[in-house]
């Protein structure tokens, strides 16, 4: 912040309010109150919420939406535990669910639903995102460790940093890369021309994503992949599977949706999580099978 973009084709006659909206994954009101405040310019001037725009105004963002409060227990959100202890807790996240609360979702995410279990995380990391040491998208299912403890929030933050916590990732993906098993090394940063999303670009940070090819098919030709996180940017596989011609199945963002195969969200599931106990030492591996959605979407495949 403050962020500058240009308004696209296909925002071309929406009004300011709701091409923001769109843009940022803000809410309308959230908007609105910026406009109103004169925290959104269109060419250098204070507009109206109602104002229309056109193609390639040059909107100008100058502050986000207010910060929500720290967050309180939902028991209401569901919280499917797979490994715990007092020092770290591994959960399977489902698909749809956001992991902390932020602009465009004060509540119900995943952290409400854990402090209703574990109120102790209240304590543990930033007071924002409680326990929260990595993430994963809201469409994406699967594994997360979180902390605890304050100690163990340290030592899984270093671990992360490290690249010393295994993450491993199930994806379908359009077409069949030339390479069996490869490395994507490219920097990933957000959009230029598209601020809720990442893209390659230079000046991007460093991002490193292995993959294998697991299966084949060829009515339509997709391919199941196995990849793992050397880094964790946001969108890192979505972004880098698209920068080599093989979009995620399901993934509208990154031009991964398709008529010849439907998918309502990604195909990405964290199926593979390991890593040393942050108080003890002793190896944690837990695995994760996919989601019933992804299986009917192989199921269909033939596999």
């Amino acid at each position: 912040m403050p962020e500058e973009f240009a308004v696209p084709d296909a925002l071309a006659g929406e009004r300011v309010d709701r091409a923001v909206a769109l843009l940022t994954g803000w809410t309308r009101s959230e908007v609105q109150t910026l406009v109103d405040a004169g925290s959104i310019l269109v060419d250098g001037k204070r507009v109206a919420k109602s104002r229309r725009l056109e193609a390639d105004d040059v909107i100008d963002v100058l502050a986000e939406p207010a910060a929500p409060g720290l967050p309180g227990p939902d028991p209401s959100v569901p919280v499917v535990v797979r490994y715990e202890d007092p020092d770290v807790v591994v959960v399977a996240k489902p698909a749809g669910l956001v992991v902390h609360p932020g602009a465009g979702h004060p509540d119900a995410t995943l952290v409400n639903g854990l402090l209703a279990r574990f109120p102790e995380l209240a304590d543990v990391g930033d007071p924002a995102r409680p326990g929260i040491v990595h993430r994963l998208d809201r469409d994406t299912s699967g594994l997360l460790v979180v902390a605890r403890s304050a100690p163990a929030y340290d030592a899984l933050v270093a671990m992360l940093a490290a690249h010393d916590v295994e993450r491993r990732y199930d994806a379908l993906v359009w077409g069949t890369p030339a390479s069996a098993r490869g490395v994507i090394d490219a920097p990933i940063g957000r959009s230029v021309r598209r601020p809720t999303r990442m893209a390659v670009r230079e000046g991007g940070r460093s991002a490193r994503t292995a993959y294998e090819v697991v299966a084949a098919y060829r009515d339509p030709e997709v391919s199941r992949l196995e990849c793992r996180l050397e880094t964790g940017r946001t969108h890192q596989i979505r972004v880098h599977l698209q920068a080599i011609g093989h979009p995620v199945v399901g993934d509208a963002a990154y031009g991964g949706s398709r008529p010849a195969l439907v998918l309502d969200r990604p195909f990405l599931h964290a199926g593979g999580l390991a890593f040393a106990h942050p108080r003890t030492g002793a190896p944690v591996r837990v695995e994760e099978a996919l989601t019933p959605d992804l299986v009917e979407v192989l199921t269909r495949l033939g596999a």
